[in-house]
């Protein structure tokens, strides 16, 4: 289980701690009133392109280029055009991208950079930025740069033009990690007064790492519990359903902690949930609810709930704009997105097919499942049953290889999603014969 390394080295972790005292001297100086607008633009800028290259290396230049290109049709494009194409470009570019890793992995069969890996994580994170932003201008939320140059402006104002835009797709607090923070809600924090920032809470950031502290604490334990077991390949029958669920809950641990760290590192620069808000932006929405990730018995509701801010983008940029099966057109781009490994590209499909089925399961169970006992015993069920649903998936996507694919397939944990699957085509007829 090679893999178990990039969970207990994550090199992500690493960056984001050495930008946190960066994070937290930003927001200070936002504190003067000597501290420009156009300088806080460019220390974010600055900030994000000296991250990229200590994380990154060479492969920054994969991250510069998109987004200097970007810049570049965001202020020539009007806001009918913006969208359609700087989606296009910036997930064809992603794709090309994400092939390099599937020519190294599956021709070469070689083990990828953890730089490359990075790059391709960031990557994923610009393209959520860039079309956050294109829809922004394209739903008239944000005036197009290309309306106020004019075609004979001089270099230096078509830059300054394209400033906030650079300094929004490259700010180093957000570059390797984060929720989505919307190009209304950065404007209005760099363009805020210093009346309006406030200092980070010292009470909210020490419970941050005190969470943290209890998350990588539970990963080391079930860590040493997973690599002193088996594993999918040589797991034996009901065994195997105890391997996904442990492994899948080491991904989860190592999610949980990533995401509360990079929560920290917004509140520190003042793009967090304490931050004041203005009228008319995007409220702060945290990837990380533990509590309902972990109770919850709809899949529906984990669905909507796992990295929160990405569930919210997918919405905005797929399913609302979807005319037919809008659900599994999001799960196929999500796949898409992701990288389409073999894993994903199963993942996600299973995923959709189990949210719908889960869609139709409790509104058949609300009708007819009515005292009390019986709703605790189908609640304790269905929670078991998500639960495992959910390892299932995690560890389809995760894993990624045929070979991990096929090792998955062929074990008992498979009998859960089959249940749904037979479930949904039961409910499925009942509900056409009815109507």
């Amino acid at each position: 289980m090679d893999w178990l390394l990039l969970f207990f080295l994550h090199p992500v972790s690493l960056y984001q701690g050495a930008a946190f005292p960066f994070a937290l001297l930003f927001n200070s100086l936002c504190l003067m009133d000597s501290f420009s607008t156009r300088a806080r633009y460019l220390f974010l800028l600055a900030g994000g392109g000296a991250l990229a290259l200590a994380a990154l290396r060479a492969y920054a230049v994969l991250v510069f280029v998109p987004a200097l290109c970007t810049a570049v049709l965001l202020s020539s494009l009007g806001p009918h055009q913006v969208h359609r194409l700087t989606f296009s470009f910036q997930m064809s570019w992603q794709t090309l991208c994400h092939l390099g890793l599937h020519y190294t992995e599956y021709y070469l069969q070689e083990p990828p950079s953890v730089r490359f890996c990075l790059t391709l994580s960031s990557l994923m994170l610009l393209t959520q930025r860039v079309t956050s932003l294109s829809l922004d201008i394209c739903e008239g939320k944000v005036e197009a740069a290309s309306g106020g140059v004019q075609s004979r402006s001089t270099l230096s104002e078509h830059l300054c033009k394209a400033l906030p835009y650079l300094s929004y797709l490259l700010s180093f607090p957000a570059l390797l990690g984060g929720s989505l923070c919307s190009f209304q809600r950065f404007q209005a924090r760099i363009q805020g007064s210093s009346s309006l920032c406030r200092e980070p809470s010292l009470r909210a950031l020490s419970w941050r790492g005190v969470q943290i502290l209890g998350l990588e604490c539970l990963k080391v334990a079930l860590g040493r519990m997973v690599r002193a077991g088996a594993g999918l390949d040589d797991c034996q029958q009901l065994e195997c359903v105890y391997v996904m669920w442990s492994t899948a809950g080491l991904f989860k641990l190592t999610y949980y902690s990533q995401w509360i760290l990079d929560d920290c590192l917004l509140q520190a620069a003042g793009f967090g949930s304490e931050c004041a808000q203005w009228p008319g932006e995007e409220g702060y929405v945290p990837d990380a609810d533990i509590w309902t990730l972990e109770t919850t018995h709809r899949i529906a509701l984990f669905t909507r709930t796992w990295n929160q801010s990405t569930a919210r983008w997918l919405r905005r940029l797929i399913f609302q704009q979807s005319r037919g099966w809008p659900l599994l057109q999001t799960f196929a781009f999500s796949a898409w997105w992701h990288g389409l490994h073999p894993g994903q590209v199963f993942g996600f499909l299973c995923w959709a097919v189990m949210v719908e089925a889960d869609y139709l399961i409790h509104t058949f169970a609300r009708v007819f499942i009515r005292s009390w006992p019986t709703r605790l015993l189908y609640r304790a069920l269905t929670w078991a049953h998500t639960q495992l649903i959910i390892a299932y998936i995690m560890l389809a996507v995760e894993l990624r290889s045929p070979s991990s694919l096929w090792l998955l397939c062929g074990s008992y944990s498979s009998v859960f999603p089959a249940l749904y699957c037979v479930l949904l085509i039961l409910l499925a007829k009942r509900k056409r014969k009815r109507n």
